[in-house]
């Protein structure tokens, strides 16, 4: 089956919103030392200043369910677009720290809430054969921002423009946030949430221009899966029925940070400081690793539906332990720092395979229809606590010993690799509807 125009629309519109959280990610990177300078930041206060977005992050996470829920996924979206514009703006013009905490704060918000929104929009619009990778199209255009955000940094750093260039870098991500905004006016409404609204005429139109074969049957199966939705109030989604999902939801979205990727993302070019680089060499690797991480999530959305969720899950999580494990030896001894760029660029590549990959996937199709809006909040919140305490404590325990940091995040791959082995399902292939009947959820 192959995907019409309305469906490819939605999805890059959805998608969007993912490359805005990619280049707000990775942008801060190239800011770190002029901040420190400009706001004479100690290692802990230049944890903060980074952790403040998540922060936003975290709250946006945790609420985006609800007017997701009550205004539908895309109208949400359309908030959370004015959230990076005004953080964008906010940023570039920031009068004193406080104010910079402030709008990072505002953007935070924004990357949370699409978070949950995008990957359940793309999730619900999506075929049952395509969903893994269109949902997915949501982390490669993550992994598009974070690339843009290092050429853009590394553009502006090679301008000169001196005390400012933070500025600039924090400032271009007004014009993806725009064009976001603008685009999220053109794509229809989620066919289920409509059907939660009992508004069926509409969402049977949504089906047949996004080409399901049979539009009424499957309009019939959604109603079926939704019906106890005006119920809701009644079925909390911490009910032991959904306990597994919560589990999924929870672990998969606390151990994607607990590889350290973020940490990596937002510290990169410090990381490289610590073992040498300049300034501009800095970003010029931060580029290769950008790049590494595209190519590595485009091929992994390649193969997410047909080699499957858990698979790629253990395979990389192997890959990511024995990199970090690599990594902390080189900090501990000091020698060989030439293979840092080398390792990160594999150790980004096992994670773009794995985590990356599965990660927005997972929560998106675990839960049923009815708690679907808080399940994809949990998952995320989860994702976005485990993020935001990582950032925060990070510039400290490098300051102390670079290795530090590695061998934390490379245990932790050790108690990944048994979580998954043991636990995770494989839902390649499964309508959102039948996961629920696997899930003995009724």
């Amino acid at each position: 089956m192959s995907i019409n125009s309305h469906v490819a629309k939605s999805t890059i519109v959805g998608a969007l919103g993912g490359l805005l959280f990619g280049f707000d990610t990775a942008v801060i990177s190239g800011t770190t030392h002029a901040l420190s300078l400009v706001y004479h930041l100690s290692p802990a206060l230049l944890g903060v200043t980074v952790s403040s977005a998540l922060v936003g992050t975290v709250i946006g996470a945790m609420a985006a369910g609800i007017p997701g829920q009550k205004f539908g996924r895309r109208d949400s979206l359309r908030v959370m677009a004015v959230f990076y514009v005004l953080s964008a703006i906010g940023c570039a013009f920031a009068w004193n720290w406080s104010a910079l905490i402030f709008f990072r704060f505002i953007g935070g918000l924004g990357i949370g809430g699409s978070s949950v929104l995008g990957p359940m929009y793309i999730a619900e619009i999506a075929p049952p054969d395509w969903r893994g990778r269109l949902v997915g199209f949501f982390q490669v255009n993550i992994v598009v921002g974070i690339l843009l955000a290092y050429i853009s940094n590394a553009v502006i750093g090679s301008m000169h423009l001196g005390a400012n260039d933070w500025r600039w870098m924090f400032g271009t991500s007004g014009i993806p946030a725009v064009l976001f905004l603008i685009t999220l006016f053109i794509i229809p409404r989620s066919p289920r949430w409509l059907v939660t609204q009992s508004n069926l005429d509409e969402a049977l139109e949504v089906l047949r221009i996004t080409g399901v074969a049979k539009p009424k049957e499957e309009l019939d199966e959604i109603v079926a899966s939704v019906h106890l939705e005006r119920s809701a109030s009644t079925d909390p989604l911490f009910s032991r029925q959904y306990r597994f999902p919560i589990f999924i939801a929870v672990t998969v979205g606390m151990f994607s940070q607990l590889s350290g990727i973020n940490a990596v993302l937002y510290y990169l070019n410090d990381i490289f400081a610590l073992a040498g680089a300049t300034k501009l060499s800095g970003n010029l690797q931060a580029i290769a690793v950008g790049a590494t991480n595209l190519v590595s999530t485009l091929l992994a959305m390649s193969v997410i539906d047909k080699f499957g969720r858990k698979k790629l899950l253990l395979i990389g999580t192997v890959g990511l332990f024995v990199c970090l494990t690599i990594i902390s030896i080189l900090f501990v001894t000091g020698s060989h720092l030439g293979w840092l760029v080398w390792l990160l660029m594999l150790y980004i590549a096992s994670f773009a395979m794995s985590q990356g990959a599965v990660l927005w996937v997972y929560i998106s199709e675990v839960f049923p229809n009815r708690v679907r809006s808080k399940g994809q909040s949990l998952g995320s919140s989860s994702h976005w606590i485990s993020n935001a305490i990582i950032s925060l404590i990070f510039p400290m325990m490098a300051k102390s010993s670079g290795a530090y940091p590695f061998i934390f995040f490379a245990a932790m791959m050790v108690v990944d690799f048994v979580l998954v082995w043991f636990y995770y399902p494989e839902t390649s292939g499964i309508s959102l509807e039948q996961m629920q009947h696997k899930f003995g959820i009724d």
